[in-house]
Parts: structure tokens; C-alpha cells; sequence
């Protein structure tokens, strides 16, 4: 067991927010009184290609902006009982990690998933920063409880997606029509 800290800080795209980033969330919650939940690639401004993943960057691969992943997560939380005074979402500039400091605490556990190697460089560049980082789960990606890619590829080919998210991301994207909007725009 991870020794519990005060405050504590996760990071993803979240394109969209599914049950594997919820899991994420949930275990880094358990391990800290406040968490941070920082989105990766806020804006077009901060996301770059990384040599691991070159198509983390691509337009077809962050379809949903900031706010709408902001209120995917929010709702979700709030209904799996973490209370609003015990977490704040913030942009997480994880491909310009300079700047990581302008948005979360630099005392702040870092928790992290690995899974490839992505997850490798991530534990590395937040280190080469200086910031402590505590691994939560580490192994093959097929141990991943749903991933963004097929999501958005289900999405795309208007088969059942709805099964690797929350019932709150369901209900927030057929609302706001952001399958129309976001994912088949983008292709």
C-alpha cells in the first residue's frame, strides 16, 4: 500500500474520460487527501507529437476540447461520491513539462499507470522535473480496462462505445451531439 499523501496529482488526454481513467482517478483518490486532475493537451498550443506515440498529437486523437473533457470528469466523480472540495481540474502540460508547475502543486505525489512505453517516458520527463512519482499499476496494455483509440473508433463506426464509459460521459456527449460535432468532424 502507498503510503497516503495530502495532495496528489493525475494527468491524461482523456479523450474521452472511460472507465480505465475513472479507475486511475479512483486509486490516486484513495492515496491522497486532495487530488489534481490535470488534462494532457488542453489546447493545440500545448500538444506536440512524442516520439512513443506521434498520433497523441493529431487533431483525430483529442476531438473533445478542455471543457468538455473538464465537465466529462467532473460529472462522473461527483457521482462516484468524491466530494467538489476534494479535487480541482486543472490543464496539465505534460508535453511542455516546464510549465507543469504553473498549474499543480510541486510537492504533489505524481501517480501515474504504465503501460507502454508512453508511460515510461511520462515517469521519466515528471522525474527530470524533480517531482515524486508513485507508479499505481504497471504492465501489458491489454490489462487497460478500455482505451481512447477503440473508443473513438467505435464512435466513428456508430457501434456500442457507450460500454467503456461512465453513464455520465454516455449522457454528456449524446447530449451535447459531440460524436457529430467532435468525431466525425475530425476525420
Amino acid at each position: 500500500m502507498i503510503q497516503k499523501s495530502t495532495i496528489g496529482v493525475v494527468h491524461g488526454r482523456f479523450q474521452p474520460f472511460h472507465l480505465g481513467h475513472l479507475d486511475y482517478v479512483l486509486q490516486a483518490k484513495e492515496n491522497c487527501d486532495f487530488l489534481y486532475i490535470g488534462i494532457a493537451n488542453p489546447d493545440p498550443s500545448l500538444t506536440k507529437p512524442h516520439q512513443t506515440n506521434k498520433k497523441r498529437a493529431e487533431i483525430s486523437s483529442n476531438p473533445f476540447t478542455y471543457y468538455e473533457r473538464l465537465a466529462m470528469i467532473k460529472n462522473t466523480i461527483l457521482k462516484k461520491g468524491i466530494k467538489e472540495n476534494e479535487f480541482e481540474i486543472v490543464p496539465f502540460p505534460i508535453n511542455y513539462s516546464e510549465y507543469i508547475k504553473y498549474y499543480v502543486p510541486i510537492d504533489a505525489i505524481f501517480f501515474i499507470t504504465i503501460y507502454d512505453s508512453w508511460g515510461y517516458s511520462k515517469k521519466e520527463t515528471l522525474e527530470k522535473q524533480n517531482y515524486a512519482v508513485r507508479v499505481l499499476q504497471e504492465g501489458d496494455p491489454s490489462l487497460k480496462l478500455a482505451e481512447g483509440t477503440k473508443i473513438r473508433e467505435l464512435m466513428q463506426s456508430n457501434q456500442n462505445w457507450e460500454q467503456f464509459v461512465s453513464i455520465q460521459v454516455a449522457e454528456y456527449i449524446k447530449e451535447n451531439k459531440l460524436i457529430t460535432k467532435r468525431i466525425l468532424n475530425t476525420i
